[in-house]
């Protein structure tokens, strides 16, 4: 386990004793993301200092699971306009990850707020995000 403070150089672990909290249990915490896509976009976090996903324990990911589960329906009770989420984790500076201390987004989605949702995390390879043309069936050997 990493002992080290790594509260002065990581903003997640400085968060995670601060007023943005939102929930909180065992392993992981829960902020509203500063730079929010949509209204209610949330970063489950885990209190240990970790890269990415693929680092995370067992008991990081089962209390990382349940804030998502949690905060997806609070979201959806309190927001009769969401209609879905997006859940995602970027790992690696490839993948778009600028925060090197794992987190996984929560973005709430409703009716309209992109012209054509079809695809969505495909999107982060913009040209890869629409589906082929005719749309696939069961009979299409992928």
């Amino acid at each position: 386990m990493d002992m080290k403070d790594h509260s002065k150089e990581c903003i997640f672990c400085a968060l995670q004793h601060s007023p943005h909290m939102v929930r909180e249990n065992a392993t992981c915490y829960a902020i509203r993301d500063k730079y929010a896509v949509t209204e209610g976009h949330l970063l489950i976090i885990p209190k240990r200092h970790t890269e990415d996903y693929f680092s995370l324990t067992q008991a990081e990911k089962r209390d990382a699971d349940a804030l998502l589960r949690e905060l997806r329906d609070e979201l959806a009770s309190a927001d009769a306009s969401i209609s879905g989420f997006n859940v995602g984790v970027n790992c690696g500076e490839d993948a778009g990850q600028t925060i090197f201390h794992a987190h996984i987004h929560l973005i709430p989605r409703r009716k309209g707020d992109t012209p054509d949702p079809r695809g969505g995390v495909r999107g982060v390879i913009p040209h890869r995000m629409a589906y082929p043309s005719p749309p696939l069936t069961k009979n299409t050997v992928i």
